[in-house]
């Protein structure tokens, strides 16, 4: 059976399986023990999208190694984001796993030297299955419950919920403003004082009337003419464009706050215990 990896099969396992959260990164300790061997890596599911695997990286618990961890055999706090491999309880035993390398397909002969390192603890010597009851065409993941299974009763995950009043705003067109020109019209009048020149003969009597003029003095000529240039103003109106105004666009934010109420719901643990159990509430947080 061909396993892929978490987010090959769930493209959204954030929001489908774990409502927002992640199980990638959460550290992982050998047992109920306080020993940290490493953190959550990835997962690996079958074809039919059951969990199968946890790929833990050991950092520097093993130099990085990265291994496998059965789902069977893996106890989640999520309160305090935190694996307890119930299978691995030892260094010796990790260093025993197979290293598990992404960039190679997890076949069944490396699947078996996994489950045989597992199947070694007293706890699942007694019910897993042996490797004289099944070969490569006949083993299912059931023959090995313990590895697969996950205990509901250590794996419930109660989740509580509180609402929060949350302020954003939004970017909406509300109008525009268009700002163009248009042409009008009037009729304006000038008016310019113009001269013009007009000759004026004036024939008068001189005052030698009638005087006889000596020999030689009286010059008859045909011909003579007095010339003047007579000049006269025209008027010239016409119309030139000039700049009248300029006018600048701009835009300027005026601001204001808007507020809102709501009544908000929180979720509280309510937590009821019955004869002398005993409750540890680790998240100190609450």
């Amino acid at each position: 059976m061909a396993l892929q990896k978490l987010a090959e099969f769930y493209p959204n396992y954030q929001e489908e399986i774990f409502a927002g959260d992640d199980i990638k990164g959460f550290d992982v300790y050998a047992g109920d023990s306080d020993e940290k061997v490493g953190t959550v890596y990835d997962a690996l599911v079958d074809d039919t999208g059951r969990f199968r695997y946890l790929v833990i990286d050991t950092g520097i618990w093993i130099f990085g190694k990265k291994v496998l961890l059965p789902i069977g055999s893996a106890r989640f706090d999520y309160g305090s984001r935190r694996v307890h491999a119930t299978g691995l309880r030892s260094k010796a035993q990790a260093e025993q796993l197979p290293a598990y390398n992404e960039l190679e397909p997890l076949d069944y002969d490396r699947e078996e030297q996994v489950r045989g390192v597992y199947r070694n603890q007293e706890t699942a010597a007694a019910s897993t299955a042996t490797p004289a009851s099944y070969d490569r065409s006949s083993y299912s993941y059931d023959m090995d419950r313990p590895l697969y299974e996950t205990n509901e009763q250590q794996h419930q995950n109660l989740k509580l919920y509180e609402e929060r009043l949350i302020a954003n705003k939004h970017r909406a067109k509300t109008g525009e403003v268009a700002v163009g020109k248009r042409v009008e019209t009037e009729t304006a009048r000038a008016s310019v004082p113009i001269e013009k020149e007009r000759v004026v003969i004036d024939r008068v009597t001189p005052v030698e009337a009638g005087r006889v003029v000596s020999v030689g003095e009286a010059d008859f000529q045909s011909g003579e003419v007095a010339r003047m240039e007579v000049y006269e103003e025209t008027a010239d109106i016409h119309k030139e464009a000039f700049v009248r105004e300029e006018v600048n666009v701009r835009k300027e934010v005026v601001r204001s706050t808007v507020e809102g109420e709501e009544t908000l719901r929180r979720e509280e643990l309510d937590v009821k215990t019955e004869g002398t159990a005993v409750v540890d509430n680790k998240n100190k947080n609450i």
